[in-house]
């Protein structure tokens, strides 16, 4: 497009280039049909040019890293058939205790509420004000919880959840008190903490479903790296491994850029063509802030990995 500078007067300056940008857009909408027709006539000319026209993302441009697991890679899957997950992956059922901090409000409350609805095998038991996070470990290593899951809060605000094996952080949006969760796998660990934001109970959905007690399917999308399947077998190690294909429930967890991404649907096929999908909620995103060995121990934990602001020097960098 010729440039407008010399033109003297506002006014008409502005309407030439109005006009220049109204050129260039009919011609491309020009040549994009002249394109359609031709590509009708040949589909082949399609594929060539979307085999071409790869746009670059910041994944796509993602910087080396060794962790990353690479197809059939037997060492990586060695690992797995003897992780402290293999056994849930084998058909033992898991059991899960779901808790919050010492007199937590409401708003704490309901999130668990509708939080312990994800997992079929979870159960929310209300936490005394005497007990530590590791008194709570301990009682339900006594009761044989496979895994613990803490909603703490931050000044009232749910904060911190530490759940043994999985830590979630949550904050406050839209006028809801989010939470921050630690995840503990028992009887031996690990430990993972989450940050948790951007949660949307479902009732906030709209045109959202309502929830069953099918056992859901699970899918786990871009966990690539080692870390990434620890954190992956971890999360799918919550549900049962027989799910119950009449309920049409999916439970996704989808990696991109690091964050975690959480949704629940229903899913019905139409004339064997169509999907279509109904959110059940609740949504969130988590971030791993830091994976430790053994069961909850801040003071003298041994961490497997732990995210630190010198971690971020560059967008193309990623861990999980």
């Amino acid at each position: 497009m010729p440039s407008t500078k010399h033109i003297k007067n506002k006014i008409k300056r502005q309407n030439v280039f109005i006009k220049e940008k109204q050129n260039e857009a009919r011609e491309k909408l020009k040549d994009r049909m002249a394109r359609k027709k031709e590509e009708k006539a040949d589909p082949k000319l399609k594929e060539q040019r979307l085999a071409t026209n790869v746009p670059a993302t910041l994944e796509s441009m993602r910087e080396f890293d060794e962790t990353v697991v690479e197809g059939e890679d037997e060492e990586v899957f060695n690992e797995e058939d003897t992780d402290e997950f293999a056994q849930y992956f084998q058909g033992v059922a898991p059991k899960i205790l779901v808790t919050t901090s010492r007199r937590a409000t409401s708003k704490t409350y309901e999130f668990a509420e509708e939080f312990v609805t994800i997992f079929p095998t979870a159960r929310f038991i209300k936490r005394d004000s005497k007990h530590e996070i590791k008194d709570v470990v301990k009682l339900a290593k006594e009761a044989d919880f496979t895994d613990l899951i803490v909603i703490n809060e931050d000044r009232k605000k749910p904060g911190l959840t530490t759940i043994v094996c999985v830590v979630l952080t949550v904050g406050l949006i839209s006028s809801m008190l989010l939470v921050s969760m630690i995840v503990v796998h028992l009887p031996d660990g690990p430990t993972c903490h989450f940050k948790l934001t951007s949660i949307k109970s479902g009732r906030d959905i709209h045109g959202h479903g309502r929830v069953t007690a099918h056992k859901p399917e699970v899918i786990l999308n871009n966990f690539n790296t080692r870390l990434g399947h620890t954190i992956g077998r971890q999360l799918a190690a919550f549900f049962p491994q027989v799910p119950e294909f009449k309920g049409r429930q999916v439970a996704t967890f989808h990696n991109q850029r690091d964050f975690i991404f959480f949704r629940r649907h229903r899913y019905i096929f139409k004339d064997g063509k169509r999907c279509d999908l109904q959110e059940l909620g609740p949504r969130f995103t988590l971030k791993l802030q830091f994976l430790q060995k053994g069961t909850y121990d801040m003071k003298n934990g041994e961490y497997e990995w732990v995210h630190r602001p010198e971690m971020d020097t560059s967008r193309r960098r990623f861990f999980l």
